[in-house]
């Protein structure tokens, strides 16, 4: 049942953007290396042409997906419907990290809601999208975003999170540097 695209459709771009959450796959090359998924919420998603998307990351405990991108750029994102007609819309492709002071940062960034505790912005380059059925997803109902990450930050203050980063931001789980080593 699952169908395959070389580019986001209308109707896959309709889609995506209903998503009150989406979630965010890489790897290391390493066979031994930890694979990442992480969910993403808060209205941080955008598609910038049929081929091209990019997300506003948040400082978070790790910071796997931009070592998996610097080493070999691969990355993963899938859609699910919870509400709804049943539907999972994946995108397949290859990213790089952009951080803030970086010649892209400026043309980007424009396109989110910057908060205290932006991070980064994710750009990935689709090479393919994947519809499937999503029969097995169960129905959930949205309640609304946490506030969480927006206190959390706001308590670290801008010095506390760039020793927050350094700290914990630079090397993935298997030792791979970040964007931000």
């Amino acid at each position: 049942m699952a169908k395959f695209f070389e580019n986001i459709e209308d109707r896959h771009a309709e889609f995506i953007e209903k998503q009150h959450m989406f979630f965010v796959a890489s790897a290391p090359l390493r066979a031994d290396g930890h694979v990442n998924l992480s969910p993403k919420g808060s209205d941080s998603f955008r598609i910038l042409s049929p081929n091209k998307v990019a997300y506003m990351d948040i400082i978070g405990s790790g910071n796997e997906t931009s070592a998996h991108l610097l080493e070999n750029g691969r990355i993963t994102f899938m859609f699910c419907a919870f509400d709804g007609p049943p539907n999972i819309l994946r995108l397949y492709g290859h990213g790089y990290t952009i951080l803030p002071g970086d010649a892209e940062w400026d043309e980007l960034s424009i396109h989110f809601k910057l908060v205290l505790a932006t991070r980064q912005i994710i750009v990935v380059d689709v090479d393919m999208v994947q519809t499937s059925c999503g029969f097995s997803v169960p129905y959930y109902s949205y309640e609304g975003e946490r506030d969480h990450a927006e206190k959390w930050a706001l308590n670290k203050g801008e010095d506390g999170l760039e020793s927050y980063k350094a700290e914990k931001n630079r090397v993935s789980l298997d030792g791979l540097p970040t964007a931000m080593f």
